[in-house]
């Protein structure tokens, strides 16, 4: 049974609101912290429930004040800290690769090295990718060797690393999880299901790198956030967790079924553009162990989990498209 508090890093972002909404659904006192204010409520899942009594948010910015986040740590001393902060954006990482190197492997080391001082603290999630893993061939397991193709993944790989080093020599209680492609309603409409959608419902075209031919497995985040609390309650410290259906599908057909769902020709959703440097065509985890241990399984298919983007999407039509569509990014 998972005890309270709960802290979750990262909880202005899509996997991190997502995971303090079901926190807050079980009845969990949770704590978000992120760098970012919380984005417009139709980004932010948690704020969809009317009850945010157990919720609380402070904003922490890991690559700056981190001190303040300890003080918070030293003062309700949570067991479980689910961490779901990081540079994203796998294609932007080659543009200033030193931003990722800052938050995904310094920022990351300090974090670590100052939660291994609490004796309280009896999990720290780590919510890593399977972009460490580097493009593969058929479904591979937790042991696969990292073999990173982008300074995002390079920097994910490193971060992984640390938390590894320090369970080995100062038991420092980590778990990894990595996921495959999340979605969900309320995620960024940069993300390939979202834009894909809305581009559909505007009359726009999505671009697609390299025509869509790359391999990849979408997982819902509400799987996601049920697999995460499978591992805080039965999960085993140093171990890892792949996250993930056993269905992959590419990019193409994934807008192909977008496209059959709203009734519109495949070839009027899409144009093909550049493919982008270091792309990982495959990368397929093999969710086997997590299945067996823990007993989780994936409950949303890709197709209900489409319907349900789409019907989040339409609900405020208005307004998301006159959102922007492109990644902004920060230091």
């Amino acid at each position: 049974m998972i005890s309270s508090p709960i802290f979750v890093l990262g909880s202005s972002g899509f996997g991190g609101s997502s995971f303090v909404a079901h926190c807050i659904k079980e009845g969990l006192e949770t704590y978000g912290f992120s760098r970012s204010s919380p984005p417009d409520e139709q980004f932010l899942p948690y704020k969809w429930n009317k009850n945010q009594s157990k919720f609380t948010f402070e904003q922490v910015d890991i690559n700056k004040n981190l001190d303040n986040f300890f003080s918070s740590c030293e003062k309700l001393k949570p067991r479980i800290v689910v961490n779901f902060s990081s540079q994203s954006m796998v294609g932007e990482s080659w543009k200033n690769p030193e931003h990722w190197m800052r938050t995904n492997i310094e920022s990351t080391t300090t974090l670590i090295k100052g939660l291994a001082q609490f004796d309280f603290l009896e999990k720290y999630i780590h919510f890593s990718t399977p972009e460490v893993y580097g493009s593969t061939e058929g479904w591979i397991k937790e042991s696969f060797n990292f073999n990173p193709s982008t300074p995002y993944a390079v920097s994910r790989a490193a971060g992984d690393m640390m938390a590894k080093l320090w369970h080995e020599n100062f038991n420092f209680p980590v778990i990894f999880t990595r996921a495959a492609n999340i979605y969900g309603e309320g995620q960024q409409l940069y993300r390939i299901i979202p834009k894909t959608i809305l581009f559909a419902l505007t009359g726009k075209k999505i671009p697609l790198h390299g025509g869509g031919l790359s391999s990849r497995a979408f997982i819902h985040m509400e799987d996601v956030s049920s697999a995460i609390f499978k591992i805080i309650n039965n999960g085993e410290v140093g171990n890892t967790y792949h996250i993930s259906p056993k269905e992959c599908i590419t990019i193409k057909e994934l807008v192909r079924m977008i496209g059959d769902l709203l009734q519109i020709k495949y070839e009027d959703l899409y144009e093909v553009s550049t493919d982008r440097v270091g792309k990982d065509q495959f990368y397929l985890l093999d969710s086997e162990y997590i299945i067996d241990k823990l007993g989780w399984s994936p409950s949303v298919t890709l197709e209900n989990g489409i319907e349900r983007v789409l019907d989040w999407i339409k609900s405020d039509i208005n307004y998301f498209s006159k959102i922007n569509t492109n990644y902004i990014h920060r230091e």
